[in-house]
């Protein structure tokens, strides 16, 4: 295959979609892979519809996860991308052309006809098939009456079948008589999406069109536009949609409030968010890209998830890194059905890639959440800075996030203890507990340093001596020093706080226990 030139068409109507974002990591894969362009194009032409501050998440959106675009109109400065905004006399030239040349014509009829005739089509139970009066005018007469304000609409040649070589689907036919003369320019000059998109990828010299399944159905009148324009028509690709989890439906822009759950709301808020902003933003929302980026995904983990979604290196490969998917990836290998998003793989896969980010990085990623939640200030000392990579190193895998630093950082580096109640009263004052506790804390005072085995021995001894099982000292440590029974080693816990600190909470669980 020779180089490629591939793009991806977003309208700023919505927020950078999960189903969107696999498709254009497809056609960046593809360009990749056989070298070439990879081209952003925004398709903004649908004033009406748009949502300014939804073109800046889209762009950071793909920086973020390292899809960068390879060309863009401007000239110096942060390379841009298209719009389709500013192409608009493009299209209205092209479609002035097809009526010089009579493969396309104004549009006659007034909008309460076209009406009658859908409804009488309906009534008669037939397909509406348009075939406009003007189709006949002579080519002088059509352009002026086109310049005069009336629709243009391309003809479709009766009598053959329409046909597509899918590189996923396979062959994939239309019948020419069963398809109306599609309306390509308004009255008021604007193009239609099926027509401004051939425009700019015979323009751009796209020669692979990658996109979602759902556009097959508008690719006949898109081919027939390509034929009209004596160009060359790209190779197509429809790639199956992204179906909900645990479901056969799609995963919609237009369905997204219901992925919002009591969970979500709950994950969100415990970094920072309010119930009012979840509420009023689109983009806190699983289904989008923000999501991830706000909790503190690795952009790696969501593309090689992304990636596995309807493609496949081999039969078991899960974890593919960028280079190797570069490498290997071809549209061969997409699947023709559906793919199922399931975000618990996704956060599994997250997982995978934070186990062997470099703790200099883990801090990075998690110093953020810290600031946010109001415990990490901008000229914290160096003895500080030593501690929270003691935490991220004892929090080990259970860190599949950076935002997981709240859940499993925080017990430690807040200076006192939010006791979970249940917990305390299952972990702390269960009977015979507490004693244990208080016997054990002389301990701590005495020991000669308070290393994470040195700890350990000393749990154990005593625990032996005194004949009780080691773990409900263990238990009642961690929820003493934390608040909370899940987190790091209750050894690696005890060295981090040291051991002033910690004798300090253990004798405070004891006087909340009524005990001291």
């Amino acid at each position: 295959m020779g180089p490629v030139r591939a793009r991806f068409a977003p309208s700023p109507t919505g927020y950078l979609h999960i189903g969107g974002v696999r498709t254009a990591l497809f056609n960046w894969l593809l360009v990749k892979r056989y070298g070439g362009q990879f081209i952003l194009r925004i398709d903004d032409t649908d004033s009406e519809r748009n949502k300014p501050e939804a073109l800046q998440p889209i762009l950071d959106g793909f920086r973020w996860l390292g899809i960068q675009w390879d060309e863009g109109p401007e000239v110096g400065g942060p390379l841009g991308p298209y719009f389709q905004s500013q192409r608009l006399e493009g299209y209205k030239e092209a479609a002035y052309k097809l009526v010089q040349e009579g493969k396309a014509y104004p549009c006659l009829l007034s909008p309460e006809e076209l009406k009658a005739e859908r409804e009488a089509a309906e009534k008669a139970k037939k397909p509406y098939i348009h075939r406009g009066p003007g189709r006949n005018l002579a080519p002088e007469e059509a352009l002026k009456l086109v310049l005069e304000g009336k629709p243009v609409r391309l003809k479709v040649t009766e009598g053959r079948k329409i046909v597509l070589e899918d590189l996923i689907r396979g062959r994939v036919e239309w019948d020419a008589d069963l398809l109306g003369d599609p309306v390509i320019l308004r009255g008021d000059g604007r193009a239609l999406y099926n027509f401004a998109t051939v425009v700019d990828d015979a323009a751009m010299q796209i020669t692979h069109v990658v996109r979602a399944a759902e556009h097959l159905s508008n690719t006949a009148v898109q081919l027939v536009a390509f034929e009209a324009l004596g160009v060359g028509q790209p190779r197509f690709a429809h790639v199956p949609v992204v179906n909900e989890p645990n479901s056969k439906k799609k995963l919609s822009k237009r369905d997204m409030a219901k992925f919002v759950t009591t969970e979500i709301k709950s994950k969100l808020m415990s970094i920072g968010h309010t119930a009012e902003q979840i509420a009023a933003r689109d983009d806190l929302n699983p289904a989008t890209v923000a999501f991830y980026r706000e909790l503190g995904y690795l952009p790696e983990g969501l593309v090689n998830y992304l990636g596995r979604l309807g493609w496949s290196l081999d039969d078991h490969s899960e974890i593919i890194p960028i280079d190797l998917m570069t490498a290997n990836f071809s549209l061969e290998r997409v699947n023709d059905s559906p793919a199922s998003f399931d975000p618990d793989k996704l956060y599994w896969v997250a997982g995978e890639y934070m186990k062997t980010l470099p703790l200099e990085k883990k801090v990075e990623g998690v110093l953020p959440f810290l600031k946010r939640a109001g415990i990490w200030g901008e000229n914290e000392s160096p003895a500080r800075l030593e501690q929270l990579r003691r935490v991220i190193t004892a929090s080990g895998d259970r860190l599949k996030l950076f935002s997981d630093i709240l859940q499993y950082g925080l017990p430690i580096l807040l200076p006192s203890v939010a006791y979970d109640e249940k917990s305390f009263a299952k972990r702390v004052t269960k009977e015979g507990v507490p004693g244990h506790l208080a016997e054990f804390v002389d301990k701590l005072a005495a020991l000669p340093d308070f290393e994470a085995a040195t700890l350990e021995n000393a749990l154990k001894a005593h625990a032996n001596d005194k004949g009780f099982n080691p773990a409900l000292l263990i238990h009642g440590l961690r929820v003493s020093t934390t608040g909370i029974e899940v987190g790091a080693g209750v050894y690696d816990i005890l060295s981090i706080l040291g051991k002033d600190e910690s004798i300090r909470r253990v004798r405070n669980a004891l006087a909340k226990a009524g005990l001291v």
